[in-house]
């Protein structure tokens, strides 16, 4: 596999793509100068779940998703809020809805309730919700959801190929099922690759710090490491990205400590994991944002759940250290994941 290539399954879409219509704004955003409910302008607005807008994980991915699509929309305003207390969820989606916002995007599982909240009494405008299962259908608000226990699935099975120790481990954010599907999901990817492995999973106190706290991530990886986990996948935005920081100044840091990435391709975002990290298992927010604003501009999105796509990122700099069989037993695993052939046995009841 060329480095410049990330194994992936294709995105799969669960319904049909239909019509559209206190925090202070990040850096970097850019506000709507003109009236939101004018036919010329198109506004998108986001609103981060607890942690900062450059969490180079999720938040981040779906930013640039919104960028992204905005590009080819004419009169596209965006704007986003991040959110740094679980009160401020349904005040800062009530801004742009009050500033008559065409969609408003609003990352992570915790924000469900809130959103659902929003669609019901904002029926003229499009809501899209990021990790957020739509159980029931509401017309205006479609969850962007992904098959978080398959892309785990990929990054326990290269761990499991990579360990010499038996041990691996696991550095998490929230305790949520997004979160679970990928600790699950990795936990049974390594042990079908190796059954005398030990998974040691640790996730995040609820705190209200769960994906912002990079010291806590730092801390346990250090644990994980003394106890001779010698493969360490993060999994939490900024806590998760602090778990791979450390993992990249242990001794040994990529010859035989290896590291492991989340959400996005953390090779690109977090260069500071460079020395350790192998690869990252994606789910791609990105693409799945884009392919939803464009769909709520050109109303062909719907309510319900749609489904994007998982990929493992691409090796890198250890495309030409890592062992052939290796490389060549992931790629099966990911061919499999993709056809159907293989399950990964993840429930959350």
């Amino acid at each position: 596999m060329k480095a410049t290539r990330y194994l992936a399954l294709a995105p799969i879409v669960t319904l049909a793509l239909a019509g559209c219509g206190g925090s202070s704004g990040t850096p970097g955003s850019t506000a709507a100068a003109a009236d939101c409910s004018s036919a010329e302008v198109f506004c998108i607005g986001l609103v981060t779940d607890q942690g900062k807008l450059d969490d180079k994980s999720f938040n981040q991915s779906a930013w640039e998703g919104v960028q992204e699509a905005a590009k080819g929309i004419s009169g596209a305003k965006t704007k986003a809020l991040e959110t740094t207390d679980g009160k401020d969820y349904g005040p800062n989606i009530k801004q742009f809805t009050d500033a008559k916002y065409d969609v408003v995007v609003t990352v992570g599982y915790h924000l469900g309730t809130e959103t659902t909240k929003a669609a019901a009494a904002n029926p003229n405008t499009k809501f899209i919700g990021v990790d957020q299962f739509q159980a029931a259908t509401t017309a205006n608000l479609t969850g962007l959801v992904f098959v978080e226990d398959q892309a785990g699935y990929m990054a326990g099975f290269l761990a499991g190929k990579l360990t010499k120790t038996n041990i691996v481990g696991q550095v998490l954010g929230s305790k949520i099922p997004p979160v679970e599907k990928y600790a699950l999901g990795f936990e049974a990817g390594a042990k079908a690759a190796n059954p005398a492995v030990q998974v040691k999973t640790v996730y995040h106190p609820a705190d209200g710090k769960e994906f912002n706290d990079s010291a806590w991530g730092a801390a346990e990886a250090a644990k994980q490491l003394d106890n001779k986990a010698d493969v360490i996948f993060g999994a939490g935005g900024k806590t998760g990205n602090g778990a791979l920081g450390e993992v990249a100044k242990a001794p040994g840091a990529g010859t035989t400590i290896y590291c492991i990435g989340v959400d996005d391709d953390q090779w690109n975002t977090v260069p500071e994991a460079h020395p350790c990290l192998v690869s990252s298992a994606m789910k791609l927010i990105k693409q799945g944002t884009t392919d939803l604003v464009k769909a709520a501009k050109d109303g062909s999105i719907k309510g319900g759940n749609f489904t994007g796509g998982a990929a493992l990122a691409p090796y890198h700099d250890f495309d030409s250290k890592l062992p052939a069989d290796v490389k060549t037993a992931v790629e099966k695993v990911v061919a499999d994941l993709s056809s159907g052939a293989l399950k990964t046995g993840v429930s959350l009841g």
